[in-house]
């Protein structure tokens, strides 16, 4: 274990009294999984507390503008078959917060499966409402720079920096929803990260408002994945050196407000063509400021040459660049390719995905279907290999890196975070440790809130 000290010389130092809280649950990150998590241990009588780096919660959702809720619905090869749920349980209440607020569309095509469209700013009000209707504690601008360890083992909470000076936090359970399995990095905890240290690259998604829809629909078809044509076009801009354009597949999203499209269209890579791993603090500053200037060129590209786009302008971009991978956790069990390919159903299974498995290196995202069936990710994968005390919920599941392509969207996150809500309340309130829950006894209970996740 390393402890790097600050040089000799220089003393540190910060004068403001720290403070500290005690709770049950620490759920570190608002994202998806986050939120999830901390509403339903909550609703198990336990005392939450969420820390959010941003004054918002969404993570990913939200704060990266991934703008869909991906991952409920199967995929099957044949067009003409309507959307078929896959997923339910905490979504359906998270759904109705936001059909309440008029904040969702209804199911968008996106290739052989459907996705539904969010208002960013309508998911950070219902989560909010969700939260603040079990009495969740939530603390905007908090960054966790610290986790505490009693006796090297169980991680006891965490020290998070705040405008008021820094906070400890020591929590019965804590579930690190960072996306990316800070705190088992932080504990020094076996972790991975992507294939042989490379991830898939970020991407700066962005709102284009002005957009007549109804002419731009007509033009390209319901789906969000542009057709052939608009590829083509791309690559022969790109290629004449009128537009800097490096990817040529991209996806554009009516959303619940007027004349808006929500677009997933940069590929991000560093100025000396290395794919950026926001891991790296120069990586993931050069990833923002190169996906702004990318965003513009797609903003320019499609007001010269997409229908329905003439008077479009850029309303906004994320308030960060979109991550799809960082680091994952080691657990207990490991979701793999063969899993997710082979549509794998377990008992321990905590929740189910028909995502297809989506890898955005190179010159065009591939996308690998899974129709007519689903996987299920087990209880474990959630579960430190090493460590007490500790879960993980949200994207840096235990996963290979392929899978982990298919598992981390936005719908199966919400079902994480439903899960292991419930699994810490059990810890907690059956005081046993969080590797003795069983995975089959989280499924029946997610299945008396709702998820259909079959017997």
């Amino acid at each position: 274990m390393h402890h790097h000290r600050i040089s000799t010389q220089a003393s540190v130092r910060d004068e403001r009294p720290p403070w500290r809280i005690d709770t049950d649950v620490l759920v570190v990150g608002g994202g998806a999984a986050g939120v999830a998590a901390a509403y339903t241990a909550a609703g198990q009588g336990l005392k939450v507390l969420v820390l959010e780096r941003y004054g918002f919660c969404g993570g990913g959702a939200v704060a990266g503008m991934s703008g869909t809720i991906c991952g409920l619905y199967m995929a099957h090869d044949d067009r003409q078959r309507a959307p078929e749920r896959l997923v339910y349980g905490f979504v359906d209440d998270f759904i109705a917060a936001m059909d309440a607020r008029n904040g969702l569309t209804g199911p968008v095509r996106y290739g052989e499966t459907f996705t539904r469209v969010h208002n960013p700013h309508v998911w950070r009000e219902s989560a909010e409402g969700l939260l603040a209707s079990q009495g969740v504690q939530v603390l905007y601008h908090s960054l966790v720079t610290d986790v505490l360890l009693d006796g090297g083992e169980r991680i006891a909470g965490v020290v998070a920096y705040t405008k008021q000076g820094k906070l400890e936090v020591r929590a019965k359970v804590t579930i690190d929803a960072s996306g990316d399995a800070e705190l088992a990095a932080m504990a020094g905890l076996e972790t991975r990260v992507g294939l042989d240290g490379h991830v898939q690259n970020p991407t700066m998604i962005f709102r284009l408002s002005s957009v007549d829809v109804a002419r731009f629909l007509e033009e390209y078809g319901e789906d969000a994945i542009m057709p052939d044509r608009v590829t083509q076009m791309i690559i022969s801009s790109n290629a004449a050196g009128n537009y800097k354009l490096p990817r040529a597949k991209v996806f554009l999203f009516p959303t619940p407000r007027a004349g808006e499209l929500i677009c997933n269209c940069t590929r991000i890579v560093g100025n000396d063509g290395r794919e950026l791993n926001p891991l790296i603090a120069r990586d993931f500053s050069e990833a923002e400021y190169e996906g702004r200037k990318q965003v513009r060129e797609y903003e320019r590209f499609f007001r010269d040459h997409l229908v329905g786009c003439e008077q479009a302008y850029l309303n906004d971009t994320g308030v960060q660049v979109g991550i799809r991978q960082t680091r994952q956790a080691v657990g207990l069990q490991t979701l793999t390719n063969d899993d997710v390919v082979s549509g794998t159903k377990r008992r321990d299974g905590i929740a189910r995905s028909a995502w297809p498995i989506e890898l955005h290196s190179g010159e065009k995202p591939r996308l690998s279907w899974l129709f007519d069936d689903y996987y299920e990710i087990p209880y474990e994968c959630f579960v430190p290999a090493r460590g007490e005390s500790l879960l993980f919920a949200g994207r840096c599941l235990s996963a290979e890196h392929e899978a982990m392509a298919s598992a981390r969207v936005t719908a199966q996150c919400f079902s994480y975070g439903h899960a292991i809500g419930h699994a810490a309340a059990q810890a907690i309130n059956e005081n046993l440790a969080v590797r003795d829950v069983k995975g089959e006894d989280i499924r029946l209970v997610l299945n008396r809130d709702g998820a259909q996740l079959g017997a």
